[in-house]
């Protein structure tokens, strides 16, 4: 991997962070800290480009984005070794943030303008006034994306951002920037000029210095930074969307199938290594199912590869920072040390990779321990018996967090009047996180989980302003300073009446 190149506003005199391959600790590159200076140039860079971007017609803007989603279809494997080296992820996990992409940018490509044209609305004077509502773009968006889904979550949100008219300046994880500069290398070479779309680099403080100026922020990591941008949004009085930290529960009802179960509760806490926001996190179970669901659960983690070679049948691969694998230790220790027990792997696997830990289940567990109230973010499995599933709702809201949920059960209506009443922006029934890789569905946190949401027309509109203009044909127009004239007064208690029959007028 070559050192990522310098724009015209960095220097030589900028200071450099190491990029390396959690598989193997080697440094593979650089990238420079952008000063808080160049930040607020980028931004005004994106700020005049964004009133020619935003001239364009919605469906020439899509044009350009479809071209974008061919080409990467056709590089995938070259993007897919780009961020697999910097974020130690397996083929399957990496393959799959192209296919979400994919499918969220294709939804948009097909419905933006749609949910972008202006509307008309019912005016107060019908016949004698026109109301419409227009969505105008906000400006400039400052994305803060971070590392374990170092392609999914910039891209994600920068389609919308994009087709809704906006510029956008990125700030990728330090951690993982390279995938970020290849997918919006390849915007550039479909035509996307560069001001319009700008790659900004550095820890903390450059993501400060973005708040500082972008006209919109969306922020994706932890709910501490996340308070932090939040308060700094707020001084501003700019519009801001944190998708933050989660400790998403399952629920296994006492009719779910124990092998499907099984398989999914796996997939669900194992995938990227549980270093996801919507990871399976904790498990309750029914009593009635608890036995042959964990006989189930066993048998399959048998099943598990881990390893740092190539192919889609490595189901896990390296964690991709040493702060994460700390956490998981610390948290299974914790649990051990108050009565848990582990039934499968637990240990670090040094003889692979320096990041690499064993998929971890973990049983006995209670809301005394740390795995059960705070994030992981590890690959562990932690699962809990209850008595009933009231029981387990409970214990699903017992937290700070309300990101994802999931619900195994053969009865998908009693599933669904339970899903509600969990407090959580999405639920899956059958099949966890389905949600965020759904384009049309709106995803996002409550609490401590965030604020706002992505995906589906409100994850486009987000990136607009409503603006009414309501337009008077100056029928009846008055001619001295009263408002409540008895003609106006009239025709108000008359529309009043017509309305109450004919709500829609």
């Amino acid at each position: 991997m070559a050192v990522v190149e310098r724009s015209e506003q960095q220097t030589s005199a900028n200071e450099m962070i190491d990029v390396d391959d959690p598989r193997t600790d080697e440094i593979i590159g650089q990238i420079p800290v952008s000063t808080p200076e160049q930040v607020a140039e980028a931004v005004e860079r994106a700020r005049f480009a964004q009133t020619h971007w935003a001239k364009l017609t919605v469906n020439e803007r899509t044009r350009f984005v479809r071209r974008w989603l061919d080409l990467l279809w056709e590089r995938q494997s070259e993007g897919i070794k780009v961020l697999r080296r910097e974020n130690g992820k397996t083929d399957g996990s990496a393959f799959l943030e192209f296919v979400t992409v994919d499918n969220i940018g294709q939804y948009y490509v097909h419905n933006a303008a749609r949910f972008l044209k202006a509307e008309r609305r019912p005016s107060l004077f019908p016949g004698v006034q026109r109301a419409t509502v227009y969505h105008k773009p906000h400006g400039v968006v400052g994305i803060i994306s971070p590392w374990n889904y170092p392609f999914t979550l910039p891209f994600m949100d920068m389609l919308p951002a994009l087709i809704a008219g906006n510029t956008v300046v990125l700030k990728p994880s330090e951690i993982t920037p390279f995938i970020a500069e290849w997918g919006v290398n390849l915007m550039h070479e479909v035509g996307v000029p560069r001001e319009v779309v700008q790659v900004i680099h550095g820890d903390g403080r450059t993501g400060a210095a973005l708040v500082d100026n972008a006209d919109y922020i969306q922020f994706t990591g932890s709910t501490a930074t996340g308070r932090k941008v939040g308060k700094a949004a707020a001084d501003r009085l700019i519009p801001y969307t944190l998708e933050l930290g989660g400790k998403d529960p399952s629920i296994v009802l006492r009719d779910a199938d124990p092998e499907m179960t099984a398989v999914g509760l796996i997939q669900g806490a194992f995938e990227n290594n549980g270093q996801m926001c919507i990871s399976i996190e904790r498990v309750y179970v029914e009593d009635a199912i608890y036995d042959e669901l964990l006989e189930r659960i066993q048998h399959h983690a048998q099943e598990i590869s881990i390893s740092p070679r190539d192919g889609m049948d490595v189901i896990v691969g390296s964690m991709t920072n040493r702060t994460e694998l700390e956490r998981t230790q610390a948290h299974l220790d914790d649990a051990v040390a108050k009565g848990a027990k582990i039934i499968h792997g637990g240990n670090a696997r040094p003889d692979l990779g320096p990041l690499f830990f064993e998929p971890t289940i973990i049983v006995d567990v209670d809301h005394s321990m740390d795995i059960m109230r705070d994030e992981t973010f590890g690959p562990v499995l932690p699962i809990m018996k209850v008595s009933n599933e009231q029981e387990a709702i409970r214990l699903a809201n017992d937290t700070t967090y309300g990101l994802s949920a999931s619900i195994f059960s053969r009865n998908l209506n009693h599933a669904e009047e339970l899903a509600q009443q969990i407090d959580s922006g999405d639920v899956s029934i059958n099949r966890a996180q389905y949600a965020t890789a759904t384009p049309s569905v709106p995803t996002g946190g409550q609490r401590t989980s965030g604020s706002g949401r992505r995906n589906g027309k409100e994850g486009l509109l987000k990136y607009t302003a409503a603006q009414t203009v309501i337009a008077d044909n100056l029928i009846g127009a008055q001619n001295d300073l009263q408002i409540a004239t008895p003609f106006v007064v009239q025709l108000l208690k008359t529309l009043r009446l017509i309305r109450r029959y004919v709500p829609f007028i």
